[in-house]
């Protein structure tokens, strides 16, 4: 029964990080699209301002004249610094292996992509290596941090008693 707390925390943790590979697997593909979506936005703009010739820059800049464009100037910013962004959060995360991913997650930066990948999300019993080595390692820390755990609070109970 002492390692009880362990077991649990071991089960607990092992199963919820057997999940992580399939997920952030799900993120990154969402992640693809999501940058293939911005890119078409970005280099249509840019293309139109080059036909123009003007810079980015220059073409947002003449977005004046009415709080309207003012808005939709910065809409286009927002939008071209996030394609940015992600662009960079993808070669991340697609130049990794799943502890690569794990060590780099906070290129999972976008909560629109985390929150619908995760309403997507169904978890699975884990078959691949991954999934078999992220359970263990849940496994693992999870029983060590639990029975570590139950071993402090047991232990400052008897000396009290």
């Amino acid at each position: 029964m002492a390692n009880l707390p362990g077991i649990v925390g071991a089960v607990a943790l092992g199963v919820s990080m057997s999940q992580f590979p399939e997920f952030t697997q799900q993120y990154q593909q969402r992640l693809g699209g999501a940058v293939d979506e911005l890119r078409i936005i970005t280099e249509e703009f840019d293309r139109a301002a080059a036909d123009q010739g003007l810079s980015r820059a220059d073409a947002l800049a003449t977005y004046t004249g009415s709080e309207f464009l003012e808005i939709r100037a910065d809409d286009l910013s927002a939008t071209f610094a996030r394609y940015t962004r992600l662009s960079e959060d993808l070669i991340v995360l697609e130049n990794a292996n799943s502890l690569g991913r794990l060590k780099n997650f906070t290129h999972m930066t976008d909560s629109k992509l985390v929150e619908r990948t995760w309403q997507a999300f169904k978890p699975a019993v884990p078959v691949t290596s991954e999934g078999l080595t992220f359970a263990a390692l849940g496994g693992l820390t999870g029983f060590a941090g639990f029975a570590g755990m139950s071993r402090l609070v047991f232990r400052r109970r008897r000396k009290h008693a």
